[in-house]
């Protein structure tokens, strides 16, 4: 009997650690300058096993009137609507680790496209967008929080 106990248990440990591995859902954009939440992002994986991530709504915030289109973005994004825009797209999970890469991800405010990488906490809580244009050490970081 504490054998199938045991059992069970470790069963649903190692599918905890598989759900918390993957960044598929439902993130809360946290701005890396004020601190105030931006943008809530829904994060998908593709039939070609890379990771796209989409603006899904925009967060209300006191005294701020959210843009509405991408104006000073490059084409095919030039005046899209930001809500709704695929933001990150082409990420790949890196084999056996809660890290991601050779992703791409526009900032539709600045109109810029930066490189990506995305690490997820242990605890599949939350993640760290690191943006970057060549060199990883002169980009910056997000923090996002799982909703769902």
């Amino acid at each position: 009997m504490l054998k199938k106990l045991l059992l069970i248990i470790s069963a649903f440990s190692l599918m905890n650690f598989a759900f918390a591995n993957d960044i598929t859902g439902t993130w809360q954009q946290i701005d890396d300058k004020s601190g105030a939440p931006k943008a809530i992002i829904e994060i998908s994986k593709e039939s070609n096993n890379t990771y796209t991530g989409k603006i899904i709504k925009i967060t209300p915030r006191p005294g701020y009137t959210p843009q509405k289109t991408c104006n000073r973005c490059p084409a095919p994004y030039k005046n899209q609507p930001i809500l709704g825009m695929e933001i990150i797209k082409g990420l790949k999970q890196v084999n056996g680790t809660n890290n991601y890469e050779k992703g791409r991800v526009i900032d539709p405010l600045a109109g810029k496209i930066y490189d990506a990488k995305i690490r997820l906490n242990s605890t599949g809580k939350r993640l760290t967008l690191r943006a970057s244009i060549g060199v990883s050490v002169l980009g910056r970081n997000q923090t996002w929080i799982r909703l769902d």
